[in-house]
């Protein structure tokens, strides 16, 4: 594997499991320097030292996404550990209303859904994006939206809401700075192999299956498939590609 990001620096958040995880381990086996950040400290170090493991460079940094003091500390700390911030995964996400209906839905849980799922991609955009502004061409934001950021989904009203937001947010920046060569795109992942898919299923009897059944490809995918396309995005190979809202999902957005 070429090291295509040798002396780049990458922020992923939501960094401690699955698409994060290996988001992280995908931008240090391309030479990337990796700032992992994560409310979860034991599982977000575990991520480092993976990074480490394998010959990469890599900090941790405790952060909760809905809370700006804690990403503008963020985006502080990864320019002066590493000098500078060149590409961003805007990833951390949390599903709290699995199976409830509008009506029943606890106004906390809507809350606390949309402050870590939508504000959180939006603060760290907010405090991403000066320092982007400073090396301009080459750099790139990546948002973790949802295949329930493109079609409604009867399983969760308020993780479809944010993630239809994040869809939004994205596309709007995007038009904004397309010219000052900060790329900014989302990806939206189908059912992929992780503990908040884990969570669905188990809250959810035979959703596996019927999933399964009804994807093209007849399987869930794995986080190590959307990390690709994140890097890729993130790559000079995607220098004409902003934004764009990427489905990650064996195919159910054809359908």
């Amino acid at each position: 594997m070429t090291r295509e990001f040798e002396g780049k620096v990458a922020l992923v958040t939501g960094a401690s499991m699955g698409i994060g995880r290996a988001s992280a381990l995908a931008f240090a086996r391309r030479g990337a320097k990796v700032v992992a950040a994560d409310v979860e400290v034991k599982s977000g170090e575990e991520t480092v030292r993976l990074i480490k493991k394998a010959g990469g460079e890599a900090i941790f940094v405790k952060t909760d996404v809905s809370s700006a003091a804690d990403i503008e500390a963020l985006v502080k700390k990864t320019v002066a550990t590493y000098g500078k911030l060149d590409y961003a995964h805007n990833n951390a996400a949390i599903n709290r209303g699995i199976g409830v209906m509008t009506a029943d839905y606890k106004e906390d849980d809507w809350d606390i859904q949309v402050d870590v799922n939508l504000k959180g991609v939006f603060l760290c955009m907010k405090y991403e994006i000066p320092e982007m502004l400073k090396i301009g061409k080459g750099t790139a934001i990546i948002n973790t939206s949802s295949i329930s950021g493109l079609s409604g989904h009867p399983a969760d009203p308020g993780y479809v809401g944010s993630k239809f937001g994040v869809v939004g947010i994205t596309k709007s920046t995007a038009m904004q700075y397309a010219r000052t060569g900060i790329r900014i795109n989302c990806i939206c992942p189908g059912p992929i192999r992780t503990s908040l898919y884990d969570r669905v299923v188990a809250a959810i009897p035979g959703v596996e299956e019927a999933t399964i059944e009804r994807n093209p490809m007849g399987r869930i995918g794995e986080p190590e498939e959307v990390a690709e396309a994140v890097v890729w995005l993130c790559s000079d190979a995607a220098s004409y590609i902003t934004g764009v809202a990427l489905s990650v999902d064996g195919g159910l957005a054809a359908i």
